[in-house]
């Protein structure tokens, strides 16, 4: 008699606390479970955008090997508009405009770099930055190129935004400052750099010396 006493008062108490918080413990359980169906579509999602987008990529590398530029920038924009969160967004952005520079459609070019610093992170706006620059600078705009090579870039990028700045510099006729930015982007890149031949081969054209190369310990 007692035990059923004790299981009648465990009932009342459980009823009594149902009574008071079932409602909102139902309702967390619902949002913890909304929440994890939620987080498995959203990685359902995002893997099957990124394949659809990968193959839409794979579609654009060949217009662009074959420089077809219109179909290039069809593509590109599909992809952009589609699957604007993927990384394959930005490289189509950046893939459309090496076309369209080199069918010297310069609009379509600075379009899509400028879509780039929009919507892209940080390492893309960085390479996206440093191109346009490029363009600026062989429209000869260079107040316009140099205020770009001075807005942020990654750290892994000084050496290239250095030797951008001597070529905007020489083209200004500032050769004194166009050595020093040159020899900045030499220290940045280290003798085994595979542009740093180049950049030598432009410091020593205005005048100027490389810095000695450090020597082994």
């Amino acid at each position: 008699m007692a035990y059923d006493l004790e299981e009648q008062e465990q009932i009342a108490s459980f009823k009594a606390f149902w009574s008071k918080y079932g409602n909102l413990i139902t309702w967390v359980l619902i949002l913890a479970l909304g929440s994890f169906a939620a987080y498995n579509f959203w990685n359902s999602h995002t893997r099957k955008q990124s394949v659809e987008a990968s193959a839409l990529y794979d579609e654009l590398t060949d217009a662009v090997t074959a420089k077809d530029n219109a179909k290039s920038q069809r593509i590109a924009a599909d992809i952009q508009s589609k699957y604007k969160r993927t990384a394959y967004a930005q490289m189509s952005a950046l893939a459309a405009a090496k076309t369209a520079f080199e069918t010297n459609d310069l609009k379509t070019t600075k379009a899509q770099l400028q879509w780039v610093l929009d919507n892209g992170d940080d390492e893309y706006q960085s390479v996206a930055r440093l191109r346009l620059a490029g363009v600026l600078l062989d429209e000869k705009n260079f107040d316009g190129a140099m205020k770009l090579l001075n807005e942020k870039f990654l750290p892994q990028f000084s050496a290239e935004v250095s030797d951008r700045k001597g070529d905007v510099l020489v083209a200004q006729n500032k050769i004194a400052d166009a050595r020093a930015a040159y020899v900045a982007a030499l220290t940045a890149m280290g003798p085994k750099h595979p542009g740093s031949q180049l950049v030598r081969i432009k410091l020593e054209a205005i005048g100027g010396t490389a810095p000695a190369a450090p020597k082994a310990a």
